[in-house]
């Protein structure tokens, strides 16, 4: 089964408006123009309907650009060194550089997909591991679903600074973490600062991935950073940090489905351990019904053992299935796109609720 055309143009059009504007204003313009070009959004039309999405084409594009970084399209690339802001031939040469590779870029297109491990985002899940981890009352096992290279399972070796409304700080995580993460936190109507531990007390991590990355294997790394905005460089720096700190204290990987395989994964965590499954935009990539069969899984693995699910994502794509009926949490214009949201199932129930309205990207979040 494959992706119609006009879907494709409808989801480029969409990414340029909803998340590259205002954040990146070359992915903006290449989405935007993408969005009207039959050739180059008909690349997408390679990709299996669920991956065919604009962040592919425009990593597709980055990986085969770092491949040649000495073409003029590079000027525009801050990743390579470029420093050309957009002007009135970067699309033509963006077209005329993917269409004189298009073999190549259906190849990736066809065999790879998006695999964003944005590092940042491991601030915004901390403070749902940390209420978890106290309802738990000990140590925890992590499990994330859709985990790419496993960087987030690091966020308990990160150091973090919220930078709070009215200017307080709130410094967690290890006093000299090789990674260190800046979020701004800001409070909604009635909403107090949260407490915060300073440290997490993780005993076991597992990565479930239909295509676990190898962060050492340079190829598999320059994948990821070319699913990096080509822009924001800090985050590419970030990324590297973040894999080489990895090498230390690296998770147990399981190759397979984030549905089929979730209670296999979950099995790999100890028993005694109560059990945090992690997510973080991974559900986005599955067909809506598939996310249900995700939720009666988790549900499935918490009759066993005890079970919190933190999520951070859209909220129609997370966690609407275990709190539905919250149409405040849907994006509105303007507003933090994403929601993270804590779940937990007891006695055959699901106590759930929204924490936080937050960037898709980690740089800031509205306590609610």
């Amino acid at each position: 089964m494959s992706i119609e055309l006009d879907e494709v143009k409808r989801r480029l059009r969409r990414f340029a408006e909803r998340e590259a504007r205002g954040n990146s204003p070359l992915y903006d313009h290449l989405a935007s123009r993408a969005a009207d070009d039959d050739e180059i959004a008909g690349l997408l039309t390679h990709a299996a309907p669920e991956d065919a999405r604009a962040n592919l084409l425009l990593a597709v594009a980055h990986r085969l650009i770092q491949a040649d970084p000495i073409h003029p399209l590079s000027r525009y690339y801050p990743s390579l060194g470029g420093f050309d802001g957009v002007d009135s031939e970067t699309w033509p040469l963006f077209r005329s550089f993917l269409l004189e590779r298009a073999d190549q870029a259906r190849e990736l297109i066809g065999t790879r997909f998006t695999q964003t491990n944005e590092v940042r985002r491991a601030a915004l899940l901390y403070p749902g591991v940390a209420l978890a981890a106290k309802d738990a009352g000990g140590k925890v096992g992590l499990l994330e679903a859709g985990c790419s290279a496993g960087l987030l399972l690091g966020l308990d070796k990160y150091g973090y600074r919220y930078q709070c409304d009215g200017g307080e700080q709130l410094a967690v995580g290890p006093a000299k973490a090789a990674v260190g993460l800046h979020c701004a936190l800001e409070l909604a109507p009635g909403a107090t600062v949260p407490k915060l531990p300073k440290k997490l007390a993780v005993a076991a991590k597992v990565g479930l991935d239909r295509a676990p990355v190898d962060a050492d294997d340079e190829d598999e790394l320059a994948w990821l950073e070319a699913c990096v905005w080509a822009d924001q460089v800090d985050r590419i720096r970030l990324l590297r940090t973040a894999a080489a700190a990895q090498r230390k204290d690296p998770p147990e990987f399981v190759t397979g489905d984030a549905v089929d395989d979730l209670a296999a994964a979950a099995a790999r965590v100890p028993a005694e351990l109560p059990l945090v499954v992690l997510t973080s935009h991974a559900l986005v990539y599955l067909p809506e019904r598939r996310r249900a069969d995700f939720v009666a899984a988790l549900g499935d693995i918490a009759a066993d053992r005890p079970l919190w699910w933190v999520s951070q994502g859209p909220y129609q794509a997370g966690l609407a299935y275990v709190l539905p009926g919250r149409d405040d949490l849907r994006t509105e214009a303007g507003e933090p796109p994403c929601v993270l949201g804590l779940a937990h199932w007891s006695g055959g129930s699901i106590q759930a609720r929204a924490l936080a309205r937050t960037d898709p990207h980690g740089q800031r979040m509205t306590w609610l």
